[in-house]
């Protein structure tokens, strides 16, 4: 491998297309080799990366991150990554798709089609909603939640849509990118999630509750309310009258050297919300946990069932109006944390 090779893969995230290796001086005798003795592996046919750097990607999403821009790499043609490989490269939180596909928006083609497992698709685009992540162009927040909406429906597209809220776009910036699509497939659902998206849920576990609390059929539930006394102060995820739904996960409990989200030992957490569910449920409220199970399948309507009755018995005991939590509400909205986004994947180093 020379110098110009090396720069090539510096610049792709690790990668070298065959053609690539062999204008910058190598011969296709030397690339065989370099496969044949593991040094050299095929991420897709035609575009290699080296055993050493493969092996530092330890997560799905980075061997995802790698293939799509592997597939990149094969097309010629003026293309930008779209859908959930343009989210991928946006980090942007998103339920994963029933069928994984590289997406890529080319200008130009006659209908979308699928060709070794990328999805190349018709809808035009603006130069103005393609940004650069590390050098690659990629259609923005806005236009890739919308996308997602348009292919895969309400849900998923509800997620991606608070998703890229939570990230910074704007409600303008939807109605923006949703403006050129009143004609095309699915545009209703663009409407119905532009109409349904938050920019104040916190997780795609919190968009998920705020859909499932709907279902009940008694509202659209508050987000992030706020109580305030005696130096405290928590934030519920969704309240309905007096009734909170909480939605719990178990990164929560897991500490953060684990991937998780707790600085305390687990049974020091679990004894910080109970505390905290009484400091709540002392202001003559009720709440009902939710976890990620409780959203899909025949859990879903155990669910449902059990949280309507514990909502309906919060009505019965203490009643809907809340006139009387307004002298303890916060001045303020909650603050929210800014969490610095990692690299996708690791530096290449020659």
């Amino acid at each position: 491998m020379n110098s110009r090779v090396a720069a090539l893969m510096s610049e792709q995230w690790g990668l070298v297309a065959r053609h690539q290796a062999l204008i910058a001086g190598m011969s296709e005798h030397q690339v065989d080799n370099l496969v044949k003795a593991g040094r050299w592996v095929v991420v897709r046919r035609g575009v290699y990366a080296e055993a050493a750097y493969l092996a530092l990607l330890t997560s799905d999403l980075q061997r995802r991150v790698l293939g799509d821009r592997a597939a990149s790499l094969r097309i010629t043609d003026p293309h930008v990554m779209s859908h959930h490989s343009a989210a991928t490269l946006l980090q942007l939180e998103v339920l994963h798709e029933p069928t994984p596909f590289t997406h890529v928006g080319r200008p130009g083609i006659v209908g979308s089609h699928i060709r070794h497992g990328v999805k190349h698709h018709l809808a035009p685009y603006s130069p103005g909603q393609v940004v650069l992540v590390d050098g690659v162009p990629v259609l923005d927040r806005s236009r890739t939640a919308l996308d997602i909406a348009r292919e895969h429906g309400y849900l998923q597209g509800l997620v991606a849509a608070d998703s890229a809220l939570r990230a910074g776009a704007t409600g303008a910036d939807l109605e923006a990118a949703a403006a050129a699509m009143t004609h095309w497939p699915n545009a209703t659902i663009v409407r119905d999630v532009i109409a349904s998206a938050s920019p104040l849920t916190d997780s795609i576990a919190e968009t998920l509750g705020r859909d499932f609390v709907i279902e009940l059929g008694y509202g659209v539930p508050q987000l992030q309310f706020g109580l305030t006394a005696d130096g405290r102060t928590v934030w519920c995820d969704l309240r309905l009258g007096r009734h909170f739904f909480e939605v719990d996960g178990r990164w929560k409990l897991l500490p953060a050297t684990a991937g998780g989200l707790s600085t305390k030992r687990p049974e020091d957490t679990l004894w910080d919300e109970k505390l905290r569910q009484d400091f709540v449920t002392g202001f003559k409220t009720g709440v009902s946990r939710l976890t990620w199970d409780d959203f899909f399948g025949r859990q879903r309507r155990h669910a449902l069932d059990r949280c309507r009755r514990e909502f309906l018995d919060t009505c019965e005991r203490f009643g809907t109006d809340i006139s009387d939590l307004a002298r303890f509400r916060p001045r303020g909205p909650k603050p929210r944390a800014v969490v610095p986004k990692s690299p996708l994947l690791p530096r290449w180093l020659p």
